[in-house]
């Protein structure tokens, strides 16, 4: 089979479209035949070298894929090859093929092309277990989702407005903005001109945001905690902005406020795959009502996943990028 390599760190041009041996699926495992795959940031600091696959992954990049099962290990029963199939990866989706366990899949939801299903895995897992199992947002709060125009704050911005929270967003453009507002945002702060710390606040009536979902890390950190409720949670699950921050504990302790911070590729799989089941009882249902759906900018074929990086670097797009085999 094919697969994207990374013979050697750097940028873009380090991503090879070669040969590699197929892999073969491990007891409690499936092998999928991957129809395409979606660019994530981790996967452009895993070819810069910063952010290797946990031990016995796929050494491919790749956090999700759709495609159809090709073959099952031993012991797995509940998928049959043919299924039409997404999944939550710890690597190995920019490839023809790759081995996925069974706890991790997920079914392509009702009324989607196969293709459109590889831009859900990694973002709903991720929303999910950040802002309703971690964040335990509730109907009636504000989240402020930060890069409302990215995979994960399109989704964010979905799943909590169907949930019933109010929602408010940061982004770089107006179009940016006024895309979230459709899909539900009420709160659209333009970063680049406004202090989203003043707008929440206004907009809440001083009361501040419930829950912040933050990829930025150290640059908002004192910002996001100025920016919570009392009671408020802070999770924070990028560091685009940085890692090293001071934080103020005395805010946090007259707020009774928390901070957390999360990643999903390193957990093990058996909370990985409670995290699946979470997704399929909870988010399935309102993909297959659209309610809830997808939002792709761009596909690319997979060998040009240099050229999807590249896109993703300059920014300016909304919601996910696409690599297709």
């Amino acid at each position: 089979m094919y697969a994207i390599t990374i013979p050697e760190p750097g940028g873009p041009e380090a991503l090879v479209w070669d040969e590699v041996p197929a892999p073969e699926p491990a007891p409690g495992e499936v092998l999928v035949d991957v129809a395409a795959s979606a660019v994530n940031r981790a996967d452009l600091l895993q070819r810069q070298g910063f952010y290797d696959p946990p031990p016995g992954i796929s050494p491919y990049p790749g956090l999700e894929c759709a495609g159809r099962v090709a073959a099952l290990g031993e012991g797995v029963t509940d998928w049959s090859v043919g299924d039409e199939v997404c999944a939550l990866l710890g690597g190995g989706g920019y490839a023809q093929q790759v081995a996925v366990p069974a706890g991790q899949l997920l079914p392509v939801p009702e009324g989607l092309e196969t293709v459109q299903a590889a831009a859900l895995p990694e973002v709903v897992c991720t929303v999910w277990s950040n802002v309703f199992q971690a964040a335990a947002l509730r109907r009636g709060e504000t989240l402020l989702v930060h890069g409302g125009a990215s995979g994960i704050g399109t989704m964010a911005v979905q799943l909590a407005t169907a949930f019933g929270a109010r929602v408010a967003v940061t982004a770089g453009t107006p179009e940016g903005l006024e895309k979230c507002r459709e899909l539900g945002a009420e709160v659209l702060v333009d970063y680049r001109e406004q202090d989203f710390v003043e707008e929440v606040r206004e907009a809440t009536s001083g009361r501040g945001a419930d829950v912040v979902l933050d990829i930025m890390g150290a640059k908002y950190l004192g910002p996001n905690v100025r920016a919570l409720a009392t009671g408020g949670r802070l999770v924070v699950i990028g560091m685009q902005g940085g890692r090293k921050a001071e934080l103020d504990l005395g805010a946090l302790l007259t707020k009774r406020a928390s901070v957390a911070a999360t990643s999903l590729r390193g957990r093990p799989p058996e909370e990985k795959a409670a995290i699946v089941a979470a997704v399929r009882e909870h988010v399935w249902p309102l993909l297959a009502a659209g309610e809830v759906s997808p939002i792709i900018d761009r596909r690319f074929p997979m060998s040009e996943a240099a050229e999807a990086h590249r896109a993703l670097d300059r920014g300016g797009h909304f919601g996910k990028l696409l690599l297709t085999t």
